[in-house]
């Protein structure tokens, strides 16, 4: 097995390797801060993935897909030797995480998904995500990154952001500029929520230990978090005080308590 894509990626720290995915429209950047204290203890692996960072879009549509860029993974795991791995996904990464555990479980050792979900239950569901995806992208081609960025951060979904320091939230706003548009365009097409497959029944088989995060004002995916837990009871559920759907972001502090606490049982 080999990769196909040219990843960009960053590789620090000794112990137990540590797989880090990021969100839509982040990069490995996005692990900066959180790093130095994590590279104490394991091996810190993080990737851009396609479309973002310094990891451009495949032209190929089905080489961004979610069951090819595990694969990819996969292999850029085995290849340096850092298998089984911990594997910690946000938001579009969780579902990646997760997708990487059904599809290559060897390559595994633990699984955290912060704000994550298995995709969409049922086909007219993932039409209607994918049609709108579709839009989205369509806007961003067509408007710029700055319109798109201004559009992005006036959804409810970041609304507890509001909060965050100054500094932090003008840090966060200047690595979304820093995105491309063609790669987030292509992002959205090849690996959106519309785009992927649903893994809701592939839940009762996931073997490895996984831990979910959410944050307490982030209803929707604390919903989801239980509804995964209802299809696998082994699954964990943790949820963070005072955050929104970035809690890594938000509560840093507490996160890495969470996370360093998980990661000591199952590592």
């Amino acid at each position: 097995m080999s990769i196909l894509l040219a990843y960009h990626s960053e590789d620090t720290g000794a112990g137990s390797p540590l797989l880090l995915l990021h969100g839509f429209t982040g990069s490995s950047d996005n692990w900066a801060e959180l790093t130095p204290r994590l590279s104490h203890r394991f091996r810190v692996i993080r990737v851009d993935l396609p479309g973002h960072g310094r990891t451009a879009a495949p032209a190929d549509h089905a080489r961004g897909t979610v069951p090819a860029v595990a694969a990819d993974l996969a292999a850029l795991l085995a290849e340096r030797n850092a298998t089984p791995a911990h594997v910690l996904g946000y938001s579009m990464g969780a579902r990646l995480a997760l997708g990487l555990a059904l599809l290559h479980p060897h390559v595994v050792g633990s699984l955290i998904l912060e704000s994550g979900s298995p995709g969409l239950a049922n086909e007219a569901e993932r039409a209607a995500r994918h049609a709108a995806d579709e839009a989205l992208a369509e806007r961003i081609e067509r408007n710029g990154i700055i319109a798109f960025v201004d559009e992005w951060e006036c959804l409810p979904l970041w609304e507890s952001q509001r909060n965050l320091p100054d500094a932090t939230r003008r840090r966060l706003r200047e690595r979304r500029l820093r995105c491309d548009p063609a790669g987030l365009a292509a992002s959205l097409r090849q690996m959106g929520t519309g785009a992927q497959p649903s893994f809701w029944e592939d839940l009762g088989r996931l073997q490895v230990p996984t831990l979910l995060i959410t944050g307490a004002l982030d209803a929707r995916f604390g919903a989801i978090a239980a509804a995964m837990r209802a299809q696998n009871p082994a699954l964990q559920h943790q949820i963070v005080a005072g955050a929104g759907h970035a809690p890594h972001l938000e509560q840093p502090a507490a996160w890495l308590e969470l996370v360093e606490r998980w990661l000591k049982v199952e590592g």
